[in-house]
């Protein structure tokens, strides 16, 4: 790498820092605005609401990662086009399809820093943000946060208490034929090293050859389906689990027979964002070679906050068609940024040629 590729990264690189700087505080802005509106003055306080938006900040990023890629590749280049310097680079030899290269190179550069980010920093902060908020808002949520089935057998938690153990634990057995042959609820469970709840204050019900009959104990041995998956993890929303915990997850759902799409899109998800980030800073070629004597960068950048808020929209809407009609995973979430990826190289090459 030479002298002239080491100078056009540094000057992507504080793109990158730009771009940044801009779009994390008026985001941060924003997730604050939305915590607070679940502040309440018996749990959720303003100060704790703080706390969950800072420590979501590296999400934050981690999401941001395709607007600063194109938004901090057009700030780099534009100002070395606006001070006549990319000219300079050009007359050495270096041709624009080069200099893709090497802005290909910093995308590159970004992609892993991103995602050493979000499987190491963002992930655990995020998911220990999230449980902060959930033990101090328990009182307002309503319905049960976990739920799984094995065979005919069917059972839901209502929350986990301060010791992390299930509260509110129902567990359904049905026939072949669909109607329930017993009913067990229990208020309270200990789970011990080996996976085995033991259910306290427990009321059965089962219904045999039109009799029900109802029985009472103080606890009762249960073999858990959660087993060899910590019920905190369980709880927690796909878009805050690492690449490490999508794997586990999802073999884990398929063993019990639960649907797993959720999860295996999130996962292909990780894997096409990179494609996206490279896309989006590729695409920044195209905005410095199109007018490259423009006196200023705001239109540029204007046009390309658009096209990443068009980019990010149209890859939601893709990704949630998948979900909503069970579409091919892999087409679903690597088609898109593929497709923009491709798009980009072919413009790329269009203004390479020019003379």
């Amino acid at each position: 790498m030479n002298i002239f590729s080491r100078y056009l990264i540094r000057n992507l690189f504080l793109g990158f820092a730009a771009a940044a700087g801009l779009l994390l505080p008026l985001f941060t802005t924003f997730n604050l605005i939305n915590e607070l509106d679940d502040v309440n003055p018996g749990g959720y306080r303003w100060t704790q609401a703080v706390m969950v938006v800072l420590m979501t900040l590296p999400r934050t990023f981690i999401d941001l990662g395709p607007f600063i890629a194109l938004i901090g590749g057009i700030v780099g280049l534009g100002q070395l086009s606006k001070s006549g310097e990319l000219t300079a680079i050009r007359t050495t030899g270096y041709s624009i399809f080069r200099i893709a290269m090497v802005t290909l190179c910093a995308g590159l550069m970004l992609t892993v820093a991103l995602g050493v980010i979000d499987e190491w920093v963002a992930s655990p902060m995020q998911q220990r943000a999230l449980q902060i908020k959930t033990r101090f808002t328990r009182h307002d949520m309503a319905g049960n946060i976990l739920w799984a089935r094995r065979g005919n057998e069917f059972v839901t938690v209502k929350s986990l208490n301060e010791q992390r153990q299930p509260v509110g634990i129902e567990l359904f057995y049905y026939r072949a034929d669909h109607s329930l042959q017993r009913y067990i609820y229990a208020k309270t469970a200990t789970i011990s090293d080996n996976g085995t709840w033991q259910l306290e204050d427990v009321n059965q019900k089962e219904w045999a050859n039109g009799k029900e009959t109802t029985e009472t104990k103080e606890s009762v041995a249960w073999p858990s389906l959660f087993a060899g998956m910590s019920l905190q993890e369980l709880t927690l929303p796909s878009s805050s689990f690492s690449v490490k915990q999508l794997g586990h997850y999802i073999s884990y759902l398929k063993s019990t027979g639960q649907p797993s799409l959720e999860f295996t899109l999130a996962l292909w998800q990780k894997v096409g964002h990179p494609l996206l980030i490279l896309a989006m800073i590729l695409l920044a070629i195209p905005f410095t070679f199109s007018a490259p004597r423009a006196p200023g960068l705001g239109s540029r950048l204007a046009v390309g906050v658009v096209v990443g808020l068009l980019t990010y929209v149209c890859d939601q809407i893709i990704v949630n068609l998948g979900l909503l009609y069970s579409l091919n995973v892999q087409m679903t979430t690597l088609a898109p940024p593929a497709l923009l990826l491709a798009m980009a190289l072919i413009l790329v090459f269009r203004f390479d040629r020019q003379p």
